[in-house]
């Protein structure tokens, strides 16, 4: 008997681990389309449905901006759109995701740094949308509507997804736990001249069923674990596929808010 040993078999669910991490890996993450999830993860959708009623104002909007337009999609799925539409994105491969789609509906993409000033002139637009802006510039906002103007938006509230988060990066600051407010939103909007008339918020279920939802979500939504690569992360997700084998699907939770706000057609000083 020599004192060799028979060289390591990985187990079924090792090999099931290098599978869907790869995969994960090598997908593309362009653009705003999570269908790449479908059968993978699930998430519980806000009860107002951004999407449908943002497409209800576009069609009777004159002039519209669409803030961190993203890959364009969410835009894209209205059935009419304004005579103006505007989209701006900061991220060169949605910058040119946004053009291919909405170019042919006659919408202008136009590149931006998300940092103000917005490129436009002062009451611009009657509609101003965003879905998940990753800053809500009030200011500037205020300035391109004009008077009777909107502001439609559907944002990331507070502890969003958090489960997940911590169980890579460990317990979040108070001031962490405490950010994107509704009440600091509709604070900040009217500290910058607008009227609220919607603000309504929502926790939403999320289950990701397999490590290769995971490494997706987290190569995506790139905020959530800044830097994140399966090699710098890679114990606490095999740690992790261990657990979603033994003891079904990760849940999280996610935090939504919509935020409706009207510029006055007057104020006391004039026109903003």
């Amino acid at each position: 008997m020599t004192g060799s040993s028979a060289p390591f078999a990985p187990s079924a669910s090792d090999a099931r681990f290098d599978t869907l991490v790869a995969e994960a890996d090598a997908v593309s993450v362009d653009g705003w389309d999570f269908s790449w999830l479908d059968g993978r993860a699930t998430e519980q959708r806000p009860s107002w449905g951004y999407a449908r009623a943002m497409a209800g104002r576009m069609a009777r909007a004159g002039a519209a901006l669409d803030i961190q337009t993203g890959g364009g999609e969410v835009l894209a799925s209205a059935a009419v759109l304004p005579p103006l539409t505007v989209a701006t994105e900061s991220w060169p491969p949605n910058i040119a995701r946004a053009t291919a789609l909405l170019h042919p509906r006659g919408a202008v993409v136009v590149a931006d740094s998300d940092e103000p000033p917005l490129p436009f002139a002062d009451h611009a637009f009657d509609l101003v949308v965003s879905r998940h802006p990753v800053t809500t510039w009030w200011d500037e906002i205020a300035r391109v509507l004009a008077p009777g103007g909107t502001y439609f938006s559907q944002q990331v509230g507070q502890e969003s997804v958090f489960e997940l988060i911590e169980y890579f990066l460990g317990p979040r600051s108070p001031e962490e736990r405490g950010a994107r407010d509704p009440q600091r939103a509709r604070e900040d909007a009217e500290a910058a001249g607008l009227e609220v008339t919607d603000l309504r918020a929502e926790r939403l279920r999320i289950e990701f069923l397999d490590i290769g939802s995971v490494v997706y979500f987290l190569r995506k939504v790139i905020w959530m674990v800044p830097g994140f690569t399966t090699g710098d992360y890679l114990p606490q997700l095999r740690s992790l596929h261990r657990q979603i084998e033994e003891e079904g699907p990760f849940v999280a939770h996610s935090a939504r808010f919509l935020i409706e706000a009207r510029k006055p057609d007057q104020s006391p000083t004039g026109l903003r």
